[in-house]
Formats: C-alpha cells, sequence, structure tokens
C-alpha cells in the first residue's frame, strides 16, 4: 500500500543545506506572525525537518540564531548604502533616491526579523548590542563621508558630522522599521524619496549659514 504522508505545505526546502534551512525555516515562521519569544527550537527543528541536536550543531542557542539573521540583513544593506557618493555633475538625490529603494525593498523582504531583533533587544543586551554596533558601522562611514564633502566645500563647515550621521543612520533605520511593519507597500517609493531628500538636503547639501 503506498504511503500517503505529504510533506507539511510551507515545509523546510530539504535541498537546502541543514543550516541555510534553519535559518530559512526560522524567516518563515517569523514572517506568519509567530514572535522570536514563543518560537522554541523543538518547533524550529521539526519545520526544518533537522533533529533538535542538529541545530545545536550549528546554532549555540536561540540568540546566536537571531544575530546571524540580523547579520546578513544588515550586511545586505549597509552594502547597498555604502555604493553610493555623491558625485559632482549627477543627479545625487534621484541616485541617492534609488539606493534607498532598494535599502527599502531589503528592509521589507526582512520585516519579520526586524521585529524579532526590536522584540528581543528590549530585554536582551547581548542582541541588542550587536544591532547597535551594526548601526555604528555604517554611522561611521557615513560620517567619514559628511567630512570629505566638508573638506571639499560642497557641504557646509557648520554642521557636526557626528550628530548629523547620527540623526540620519539611526532615524532612518527606525523609521524604516516601522515603516514597513504599518506600510502594506503602497508608500514605499514616498518612503525612499523622503530618506533621500532628507539626506540630501538636510546633511550632503544644506545651506551654508543656516543653524546645525
Amino acid at each position: 500500500m503506498p504511503s500517503i504522508t505529504r510533506r507539511p505545505s510551507g515545509g523546510a526546502d530539504r535541498r537546502l543545506p541543514v543550516e541555510a534551512r534553519i535559518l530559512d525555516t526560522t524567516r518563515r515562521l517569523l514572517g506568519e506572525g509567530v514572535t522570536f519569544t514563543e518560537l522554541g527550537v523543538q518547533r524550529i527543528a521539526r519545520e526544518a525537518e533537522v533533529a533538535r541536536s542538529t541545530f545545536y550543531t550549528h546554532f549555540a542557542d536561540k540568540t546566536q540564531l537571531l544575530l546571524r539573521l540580523a547579520e546578513s540583513m544588515s550586511q545586505t544593506s549597509f552594502d547597498v548604502a555604502a555604493t553610493w557618493r555623491p558625485t559632482p555633475g549627477e543627479d545625487a538625490p534621484g541616485a541617492l533616491t534609488e539606493v534607498f529603494r532598494q535599502v527599502v525593498r531589503i528592509y521589507r523582504r526582512h520585516a519579520a526579523v526586524l521585529v524579532a531583533i526590536n522584540e528581543v533587544g528590549a530585554y536582551d543586551p547581548v542582541v541588542r548590542e550587536f544591532w547597535v554596533s551594526r548601526l555604528e558601522r555604517f554611522t561611521r562611514s557615513t560620517e567619514a563621508l559628511v567630512r570629505a564633502e566638508q573638506e571639499s566645500g560642497r557641504a557646509p563647515h557648520d554642521l557636526d558630522p557626528v550628530q548629523a550621521s547620527r540623526l540620519v543612520v539611526l532615524g532612518g533605520d527606525r523609521y524604516l522599521t516601522h515603516h514597513v511593519v504599518v506600510d502594506d507597500g503602497g508608500g514605499d517609493e514616498s518612503a525612499a524619496r523622503e530618506l533621500a531628500a532628507t539626506w540630501w538636503y538636510g546633511v550632503y547639501r544644506r545651506p551654508i549659514g543656516q543653524p546645525a
């Protein structure tokens, strides 16, 4: 008699390597609305079709799993943003808008992971400090770019590059995380344009003599 056992709908893709399967399964479960706090290792292992012991072969605990998800997401978005430079003669605001279109897409694709980071970061200092350190790397690179623009005379010297970089990077992260949770995607284009305008006219090309 043939088996009538069927693989559960939405189950793990067994073609993926085990570690990737666990990560992919966790993203899927989070995307289905399961909070990271209530998501147990046993369920992740079962849905990924691996033994619980196999999970611990690849991840020390759930925190390390979340950090891996966060690292992948943040590296992708920061790599995209880091490619932009305000090149004289080009449509810099337009080019920056395109960068933010890509960043918005990345944040939307990883919205569930971002929610988990904020959820767990509220009580777990390891997760909180990890995410802060990731943002700090991007803040420092933005600060260096702002200083270079000041030295070239294209950005005002009365602008504080440290505070301005913190404002746009940390504020941008919080805004994007909120945006992809509350917006159905219809406002993504406007979000990209507004972020680009805020960075460009509020920092890189702030009028000379305006209060910093």
